[in-house]
């Protein structure tokens, strides 16, 4: 009984391991002023901050300086805003919306289709400025 249970618990791990989830879980690890974590859809990665929408604006644009983007264009209104810039030679566009009192969203897009491992790094980056502040 004890094998089949074992064998059950190794095969549920390997599916999520296959599928991404135990990726999903070890990046949410990793966020800490996030919600948890990242949702990866159609070449945008999105994540809720626990801070307030001029916290993580602020945390955004200054992720673009230390990132030296260049040509930068922001659009900021009372409960959302944009930042698109060209990193690395990549467009990036960045979309942080109010969501909550202290929740906001922040979706981060690179080039046309997306590249999640940038993404990521870029998250990371702003989760890092929060945390400075």
């Amino acid at each position: 009984m004890r094998k089949q249970t074992f064998g059950i618990l190794l095969a549920v791990a390997g599916v999520f391991l296959i599928s991404g989830c135990a990726a999903a879980l070890v990046g949410g690890a990793a966020v800490g002023a996030g919600s948890g974590t990242y949702l990866y859809i159609s070449g945008e990665m999105k994540t809720d901050y626990y801070a307030s929408f001029d916290a993580v604006w602020s945390a955004c644009e200054k992720t673009v300086a230390d990132m030296r983007g260049l040509d930068v264009q922001r659009d900021k209104m009372l409960a959302k805003g944009k930042i698109d810039a060209v990193i690395d030679d990549e467009k990036v566009q960045i979309s942080v919306t109010y969501k909550a009192k202290n929740v906001t969203t922040v979706s981060i897009r690179i080039g046309f289709l997306g590249n999640k491992l940038s993404s990521q790094l870029i998250h990371d980056k702003i989760l890092d400025n929060l945390a400075k502040r």
